[in-house]
């Protein structure tokens, strides 16, 4: 009887044993699993891209008779403006490529936009690279956006100052590219802050609209 207790205490303890061997196994293994995913997360990670405004262009931004607006009725206040932003977006990361999609561009003054959305084509980019985007925002005609007196007044007063604050605003999403990983559709939204030197002039697209100068460092943020 003694010896076949014994014997069994003896398979408990084996069978304890191996458990304890097994355990320190998959603890080994989880343990180099999460190195492997840790070292590749930090070598393929996705960075979001960098944004910053190169140069403006003014060729109207303009007070104008809103949509719709007739002699019989009060005229809604408005403005009419023809925009371009030369964006550039850089791709900080050496090791992915990135595809930006379904983007839409806009300008607003003072939180209103003043400008109908543009649509941008697909854009693909290398690692490391750069890319530029020119939409010409508002059209040739600059079609009148209705804005609150407030706005109008104050473009007007910031046109004589020569001082003008607009944002540029472009919505789409993005997917990153690392080696063998693809991420999936991520939302962007860019928007740049600019500062610029227009005058009554350049604002009516009289002599000197066209080109404005950048009266400081453009600020921008980017979500992706």
């Amino acid at each position: 009887m003694e010896s076949s207790k014994k014997n069994l205490c003896e398979i408990h303890r084996g069978d304890w044993g191996g458990r304890r061997v097994l355990g320190a196994s998959l603890l080994a293994a989880a343990v180099v699993a999460a190195v492997i995913a840790l070292a590749l997360f930090l070598v393929y990670r996705p960075m979001k891209p960098q944004a910053t405004v190169a140069r403006a262009g003014v060729y109207r931004l303009v007070s104008a008779a809103a949509p719709g607006a007739n002699n019989s009725a009060p005229t809604p206040y408005a403005l009419s403006a023809t925009v371009q932003f030369t964006l550039l977006l850089h791709n900080p990361s050496d090791r992915t490529a990135v595809t930006y999609d379904a983007l839409l561009a806009y300008v607003t003054y003072r939180g209103e936009m003043v400008a109908p959305p543009a649509q941008l084509p697909l854009v693909l980019q290398d690692p490391g690279a750069d890319v530029g985007l020119s939409p010409l925002l508002g059209g040739d005609g600059g079609a009148p956006v209705p804005v609150s007196a407030d706005a109008v007044d104050a473009l007007r007063a910031d046109c004589v100052a020569g001082r003008v604050q607009l944002r540029l605003v472009v919505m789409g999403r993005v997917r990153y590219r690392s080696g063998p990983f693809k991420s999936a559709w991520r939302d962007l939204y860019v928007r740049c802050d600019a500062i610029l030197g227009v005058t009554v002039q350049a604002a009516a697209g009289g002599g000197g609209g066209g080109d404005v100068p950048l009266l400081e460092y453009p600020k921008c943020a980017v979500d992706a």
